[in-house]
């Protein structure tokens, strides 16, 4: 990802500076942008960068490569016209006595958010035991299919399972299968897909991609899988997927409004 830093004299933090840093990211037509206040502490090659406050983010859907990349250059500029100086290496977490020398590691993926409808009701009428046998069938084919479509489970919640695809096609083969495979236990789920940027610091995975995909998996019924547009922007070429559109929808404690589409077949 491109990084570029603005360094700016702060005179309440005598140790440093408190500068801005702001990184973009060009994936098919979306463009990925991250930006905040940062701390610069050294200078030349010891120089160190740390980001002060959890960084914004957003999601530029452009429509098409070509305009997403007209997009970045045009951003690289504006900001190389301000003073921006292209940054190298990582931005971490926080300074190392706030954060133990703990680094931020970006990464983009597909993500991918299983739950089983009606499971409290379910679980009640089967009762503990056998409730626990199904339970264990259910994840047991989950993980079959993650490990079929190559995706890398991140945390179990309740009956809910959070993972990551490198591509949005996988994610979206596995949810379908993983349909499929649980339907002979009698349960239904609902799925929700999203791409987008997240951060590692100290093996936990942060980010706000995590809440978009929950959100959108709470708004899929029984035997639905809902995509963001971004996963849908990736997915131009992948005409074995049929796609309709979901309409627009508030998704709680995220900002905007966002398109969601249905995967038919």
């Amino acid at each position: 990802m491109p990084k570029f830093l603005r360094i700016g004299v702060h005179q309440s933090n005598v140790s440093g500076y408190t500068s801005k840093a702001w990184c973009v990211r060009r994936v098919g037509s979306a463009v990925f942008l991250k930006w905040g206040a940062v701390e610069v502490h050294g200078t030349g090659a010891a120089r160190k960068v740390y980001w002060s406050r959890l960084p914004q983010e957003k999601i530029i859907r452009c429509g098409s490569a070509q305009r997403a990349q007209d997009y970045t250059k045009a951003a690289i500029a504006r900001r190389r016209s301000h003073r921006y100086e292209p940054l190298t290496g990582t931005i971490a977490n926080r300074r190392p006595s706030a954060a133990r020398g703990a680094e931020l590691k970006q990464a983009l993926a597909t993500i991918l958010i299983v739950d089983i409808v009606g499971s409290t009701a379910k679980a009640a009428k089967l009762g503990d035991a056998r409730w626990t046998k199904v339970m264990g069938h259910y994840y047991a084919a989950v993980r079959k299919e993650l490990k079929t479509c190559g995706g890398k489970e991140v945390v179990t919640t309740g009956d809910g399972v959070l993972a990551t695809f490198k591509k949005p096609a996988a994610g979206i083969a596995c949810a379908t299968a993983v349909q499929k495979a649980v339907r002979t236990l009698g349960l239904e789920i609902r799925v929700g897909l999203h791409t987008g940027e997240y951060t590692i610091s100290g093996g936990e995975m942060v980010g706000l991609a995590f809440h978009i995909g929950t959100r959108i998996a709470a708004k899929a019924r029984a035997g639905e899988v809902l995509v963001s547009s971004a996963v849908k922007e990736l997915m131009t070429a992948q005409a074995a997927i049929a796609l309709r559109d979901h309409g627009v929808h508030r998704l709680k404690g995220v900002p905007e409004r966002w398109r969601l589409y249905r995967v038919e077949g």
